[in-house]
């Protein structure tokens, strides 16, 4: 998977963090006081993008993170069978299949447009043109 390190005390409501291994958008951060001997921690609450499951990462303000790095393409839809959309990238033609989500079943057709997020090597479909 293709990624970047960063800081956790540098995520924000809306930024994508990597936790377990999944790529997650972060919903809620909460920041704990320093004790006597101790730094400050952060508590990160991320929704996984590919299987929407809630996840949470503890760790010092200090520590470094991993952060996905997202392509954000276009792609026409060829055909659509069952769950499964067979799609033309627009960039270069490669024909590839991608799950279509719950909430664009109605929406995707064969002949439209689609905007696709690649991260690493998995691919999701985010929204009908």
């Amino acid at each position: 998977m293709a990624e970047k390190v960063g800081e956790v005390k540098d995520l924000k409501p809306g930024s994508y963090v990597i936790i377990d291994g999944e790529p997650c958008r972060v919903s809620k951060i909460t920041k704990s006081k320093p004790g006597k001997h101790g730094a400050t921690k952060v508590r990160v609450e991320a929704v996984g993008v590919f299987d929407s499951k809630k996840r949470t990462l503890l760790k010092p303000s200090s520590a470094s993170c991993q952060i996905p790095i997202i392509l954000k393409k276009g792609a026409q839809i060829v055909s659509v069978t069952g769950d499964i959309a067979q799609l033309m990238d627009l960039g270069n033609y490669s024909m590839f299949e991608c799950p279509v989500p719950e909430d664009l079943k109605e929406k995707v057709q064969p002949g439209r447009e689609v905007e696709y997020w690649e991260i690493g090597n998995r691919r999701i479909i985010k929204t009908v043109k």
